[in-house]
């Protein structure tokens, strides 16, 4: 089990994994009974974003809020007016997909009054050592700290998401522990979980503290 807020924001660099943290992390506050948005701040039209699983949210009755050109071909800065509903409706419990770059972060400005208001929240760093501009916790470390700026909030957690996509083995995940380690403590932040694809999970539980299993969206499969 983990400890849960009413807003869960996910930020990282481009590839970290933050998309499908954000819906498989959005399953498990549904499967707790809880009342869940999931909410997509990536507005320059990614190749992958939550809208991929607009069909698995219905299924699951999760309320999706993403821009209107979301798998399009347009790249406009639009952020939908329901994406207020994260801050003011607090029924919900509300999954919040940053994105990889500093306009995402910025985009998050205008909602980080109400939110450091309520104090029910945690911004979560998904880090992932085998991307190319994060191979070591320096690397990662000077992303935490443009992120931070951008949106002006603090990260609150770690989330080590470190793969291989497919070719990830529960070998790939312990090889990534000491570099997750190592971020924690240069960053103060503590480890919130290590993912792992479910396939792996049996191999992993008792070798990784708070593991998380994850399903892969479709189109990652």
């Amino acid at each position: 089990m983990f400890d849960t807020k009413r807003i869960t924001l996910l930020a990282g660099h481009y590839g970290s994994g933050k998309t499908n943290i954000a819906v498989n992390w959005a399953k498990y506050l549904r499967d707790e009974g809880k009342r869940v948005s999931v909410a997509d701040l990536d507005i320059v039209n990614p190749y992958f974003r939550t809208k991929d699983s607009a069909a698995d949210f219905e299924e699951w009755g999760i309320k999706l809020i993403s821009s209107p050109y979301a798998n399009s071909n347009v790249d406009l800065p639009s952020l939908p007016k329901e994406l207020y509903s994260v801050v003011d409706d607090k029924s919900f419990y509300s999954v919040i997909d940053v994105g990889g770059d500093d306009r995402g972060a910025y985009a998050l400005g205008r909602f980080v009054p109400k939110i450091l208001e309520e104090n029910n929240y945690e911004l979560l760093l998904v880090i992932n050592k085998y991307r190319p501009l994060t191979p070591d916790s320096t690397t990662t470390l000077e992303i935490m700290k443009e992120i931070e700026a951008a949106c002006r909030m603090k990260f609150t957690a770690i989330v080590n998401n470190s793969n291989l996509g497919r070719d990830t083995t529960a070998q790939t995940v312990l090889d990534s522990v000491g570099y997750a380690e190592e971020v924690s403590r240069e960053s103060g932040l503590p480890i919130k979980m290590t993912t792992a694809e479910k396939r792996l999970c049996g191999e992993l539980k008792d070798k990784i503290d708070n593991l998380f299993c994850l399903t892969l969206q479709s189109k990652l499969i």
